[in-house]
């Protein structure tokens, strides 16, 4: 398994369990988990929303494009990108060239559930419910250059991993 898939790295719109589903996976493996957005708070020195709030949307997406790469040199690791960080092109063919992409996805209700109440989202600032569907219509599509979609809404993180474990063992993704 380790010989075919360079890392494996998961996108997807905030709250659809990037983060969770990777950490599990990872333990699963037994390999490194990366959450590139923690990577980003370590090399600002600050929160990602204070970061937001200090420079601006396109200096923090130069920094998670500056950390994507520097991640994805590494391998056998499971790696968690930024719900946004799909929007660049140069982050997709990184991604692509990085290893198995698995795009984690949800409804609008589920994600509106899971991170209604969380104040570290910048872009979610006011009416989170307005927020997420100007977003989710705004990537319609941005996620579709994954090997691997799974709906986290209607699968168990269990159901996920198996998913993941039995694409890695046929050697192709889905």
């Amino acid at each position: 398994m380790s010989g075919t898939v360079k890392n494996i790295i998961f996108v997807g719109f905030m709250g659809t369990g990037k983060t969770t589903l990777g950490r599990l996976l990872a333990e699963r493996l037994q390999w490194p988990f990366i959450d590139c957005d923690e990577k980003i708070v370590q090399k600002a020195g600050m929160s990602i929303a204070d970061y937001f709030a200090m420079h601006g949307e396109a200096a923090f997406r130069d920094l998670e494009t500056e950390v994507i790469r520097e991640v994805l040199s590494g391998r056998m690791q499971v790696v968690s990108t930024g719900g946004g960080s799909v929007l660049r092109e140069s982050n997709r063919a990184l991604m692509k060239n990085g290893g198995l992409v698995i795009a984690l996805t949800a409804d609008k209700d589920t994600i509106l559930q899971r991170v209604r109440h969380d104040s570290g989202r910048p872009l979610l600032q006011g009416d989170a419910e307005a927020r997420v569907g100007k977003l989710l219509k705004e990537r319609e599509g941005a996620y579709d250059f994954a090997d691997i979609s799974i709906n986290t809404a209607q699968r168990s993180m269990e159901q996920a991993i198996q998913r993941i474990l039995e694409s890695l063992e046929a050697g192709k993704p889905e």
